[in-house]
């Protein structure tokens, strides 16, 4: 797996307002090398498309063909994201005062050694503190 990919971007390459470049050339990195995610990933996308629909963003027709789309990509979900929760991944977010949701990433990115890819800037901000290399913005 080439980088962590959290659910920023992915929504990003969905929702064309918010598509940048760079976005654009880690949804090429995915399709060419695939990420990994943290096991949340799929609850989190899953949960802001489903808004989009309550909030009549988008219909549910979009939210499925969206899901779909991503569901092709090269996507891993790692399944050791619960075994660290409660020690690395809530130390993380203490130390850089973040969600445990979003530390849960960075946790990741640090244990496989990859890139985050994350166009939050408190995450961002963190994997800088933590060395972490980035992608997207």
């Amino acid at each position: 797996m080439s980088l962590v990919l959290d659910s920023s971007v992915a929504l990003a390459w969905i929702y064309s307002a918010e598509t940048t470049p760079e976005v654009l050339h880690v949804l090429e990195r995915v399709t060419e090398a695939g990420a990994v995610v943290p096991s949340l990933w799929p609850l989190e996308v899953a949960n802001v498309l489903e808004q989009g629909v309550r909030k009549k963003r988008h219909t549910a027709g979009f939210r499925n063909a969206a899901l779909t789309d991503l569901a092709l990509l090269p996507i891993r979900v790692d399944p050791e994201t619960a075994q660290h929760a409660w020690q690395a991944t809530l130390h993380l977010a203490e130390r850089h005062r973040l969600t445990v949701y979003d530390a849960a990433y960075l946790e990741l990115a640090l244990r496989r050694n990859v890139p985050l890819a994350t166009l939050d800037q408190e995450l961002r901000t963190a994997a800088r503190a933590e060395k972490v290399p980035l992608l997207g913005k």
